[in-house]
């Protein structure tokens, strides 16, 4: 990581250094300090993002708010807040004075609790039905069905902006909201701790008895009429808004052996528990599946100094969402690393020790890790009557601009949602870690009456060894594309054109771009970038 390095802030910097809507990079005790003027006050903040230690001043400064290049989240100016997954925890803020056309830094003011600030005005919007209706959802009880990434972003967005209700989070997962995405990057490789692995604000506590967090228990069904949600066991939870953030369950093929114990999944961090417990003593793995979630695996294994072997039907691992190209440089970076891929076929079965494939060729394998894809877990939607996609159009619980279903009070977020993308100018249905956070921290801004339209555009990250990759928007097959940089020499940016309006932006080690392309595509559609 490239610590930002400056002037000494106890000896003072010259005011004229420090831009209007830029940045400027100093130091306070060591202490890298980045420095702005928003509205002709200088604003003297931290620079490392609070999430995973990034660089702030490589990021952009849009809308009075500092993004982060590596993974998008946004802080406020003049609070420091997180207002923007993935980012949760605040920025340090300097007291400073000013002497003779020079500032000073002082002390880190006092930490305080802070309510977040809605990062954009809201666009007018309707409600499930299509009648115009701004402002807050009546609600005393808010009820969240699911603690992953979209659960836990709205659940700490309304305890920080301390909302006057209560907040029950029922999760069937027995572990506290945690970061899903290092489960198959830094905790599967053993780089962070399980404790580490969880995220912030996890129990949500700090509000006395108006949060409750109940793990470990399954929803059985939702009593619309009654406004209860029913937990299998016969506990009933009584609900002025439910927010259902179910997500989704990795699929499994069906071949024989498939079900044996050593045949592994990566979606929770038990998985991830018992991936890191299958390692001890193996020296071959298979990875069914070149799927993004199957190659981060395919990497920490290997870190892990495993035999990795990757089997999939396709010809170049991530071809149809990457393209050719792109997708054979993802493939040479791991063949550099020694992982083997076996291409355009399928397994035929496991008898707990070999991978049989489609060729009548084996591999064998101490276990096997599938990485295939999910299905979103939309069951106890569909049973209570609340409108769904089918399945060959791609699933999900329909949502209307404010993420609210086709039951006015009931939302849906995350992996579960099919919502009307501003972007994209259709509806679509994202499995993104940041835009399930994104979606909860809307539906709470939503529910204290601070945001109606929901207009984040789609992103992620995806890490193979040393090399990253950053994808915005979404396409369903690539029409079109242009290229600036190298994709060999992987530093590159690419424009994709899909159907209708879809369209993607995916660049490699060119964080600042992807910002900026981010910021563009805000501002095209009429939102404020910030």
């Amino acid at each position: 990581m490239n610590q930002p390095r400056g002037a000494d802030l106890e000896a003072g910097i010259d005011l004229a250094k420090i831009p209007e809507g830029g940045m400027e990079t100093a130091c306070w005790r060591g202490e890298p300090v980045l420095l702005t003027t928003l509205q002709g006050q200088v604003c003297a903040l931290s620079a490392t993002c609070t999430h995973m230690g990034a660089p702030l001043n490589e990021g952009i400064v849009m809308g009075g708010e500092v993004h982060c290049p590596w993974h998008h989240a946004r802080f406020s100016l003049a609070t420091g807040e997180a207002v923007g997954a993935p980012a949760f925890s605040p920025l340090k803020r300097f007291d400073t004075t000013i002497r003779d056309g020079r500032l000073f830094v002082t002390q880190p003011e006092p930490t305080q609790p802070k309510t977040p600030s809605a990062p954009a005005a809201p666009i007018a919007g309707g409600d499930a039905h299509g009648t115009a209706d701004r402002g807050q959802v009546p609600a005393s009880r808010v009820v969240i069905l699911g603690g992953g990434a979209g659960g836990h972003a709205c659940a700490q967005w309304l305890i920080r902006s301390d909302f006057n209700g209560t907040v029950t989070v029922v999760s069937d997962d027995t572990d506290p909201p945690y970061d899903r995405t290092v489960c198959s990057k830094q905790y599967l490789i053993g780089m962070q701790s399980r404790e580490d692995s969880l995220l912030p604000d996890s129990r949500l506590e700090g509000r006395g008895g108006d949060t409750v967090l109940r793990l470990g228990q399954k929803a059985g069904s939702i009593d619309i009429e009654g406004r209860s949600l029913l937990l299998d066991g016969g506990a009933q939870i009584g609900f002025d808004v439910l927010v259902l953030a179910t997500g989704a369950e990795p699929k499994r093929p069906r071949w024989p052996g498939v079900e044996l114990p050593n045949v592994h999944v990566l979606r929770t961090l038990k998985d991830a528990d018992a991936l890191i417990q299958a390692c001890q003593g193996a020296k071959r793995v298979a990875i069914v599946g070149a799927s993004f979630i199957g190659l981060e695996a395919a990497a920490s294994l290997k870190q892990r100094k495993l035999d990795v072997h990757v089997v999939t039907r396709e010809r170049v691992p991530l071809e149809k969402l990457l393209g050719t190209d792109i997708g054979k440089m993802i493939q040479a970076v791991h063949e550099e690393k020694g992982v083997l891929f076996h291409f355009g076929r399928e397994v035929r079965g496991f008898d707990g020790e070999r991978l049989t494939l489609d060729d009548g060729s084996s591999i064998e394998a101490d276990f096997v890790v599938l990485g295939v894809g999910v299905t979103p877990r939309t069951e106890i939607a569909e049973s209570a009557g609340i409108a769904c996609a089918p399945a060959e159009d791609g699933g999900g619980v329909i949502v209307n601009e404010r993420l609210e279903t086709s039951h006015r009070g009931i939302f849906a977020i995350g992996d579960i949602a099919r919502y009307p993308d501003l972007h994209m100018g259709k509806n679509i249905r994202v499995e993104h870690w940041v835009h399930a956070q994104r979606q909860g921290q809307h539906v709470a801004r939503v529910i204290m009456g601070e945001a109606d339209r929901y207009t984040d555009v789609p992103f992620f990250w995806s890490a193979h060894f040393d090399t990253g990759l950053q994808y915005l928007g979404q396409v369903t097959s690539i029409l079109d594309t242009r290229t600036e940089g190298s994709v060999d020499g992987r530093d590159f940016s690419r424009y994709y054109r899909g159907p209708d309006e879809e369209k993607a932006f995916v660049t490699c080690n060119r964080d600042q771009a992807s910002l900026l392309e981010e910021s563009a595509w805000d501002g095209a559609a009429g939102t404020d970038p910030g």
